[in-house]
């Protein structure tokens, strides 16, 4: 079984882009992108457990922000669950991480993310 403990240098750079998008995209108040910014930060994070968690309260503390009690109970399971699945790797691939899809559904990936991820693994 593999453990992930920390994030590879060459993937946070993407990983804190999509953050940096989202913080931008909440300061303009728009929710499309927000979501679309924490869901691409969760593809790229949910390996590594601390980053996969902050992804979690971000997207917890959004649902607060839009009173979605969906989403707030959503997030409090995923808080609780995903870092330790990220460690030992059993993690849904290409899961969105926010409740508008199952907590335990494999995705497609985006196909910008997956070059990234190919990018990354051939150097």
């Amino acid at each position: 079984m593999k453990f992930n403990l920390k994030m590879p240098v060459d993937l946070k750079p993407y990983y804190e882009k999509e953050v940096v998008d989202y913080r931008k995209a909440l300061t303009r108040d728009h929710q499309d992108q927000v979501w679309y910014h924490l869901e691409r930060a969760h593809i790229i994070a949910q390996a590594y457990p601390w980053p996969h968690t902050k992804v979690h309260w971000k997207m917890l503390r959004q649902g607060v922000r839009e009173k979605s009690f969906r989403e707030i109970f959503g997030q409090v399971i995923r808080l609780s669950l995903g870092g330790p699945f990220s460690f030992i790797n059993q993690i849904p691939k290409g899961n969105i991480g926010s409740t508008k899809v199952s907590m335990t559904k494999p995705q497609q990936i985006p196909a910008d993310i997956m070059k990234m991820f190919s990018e990354l693994e051939n150097n």
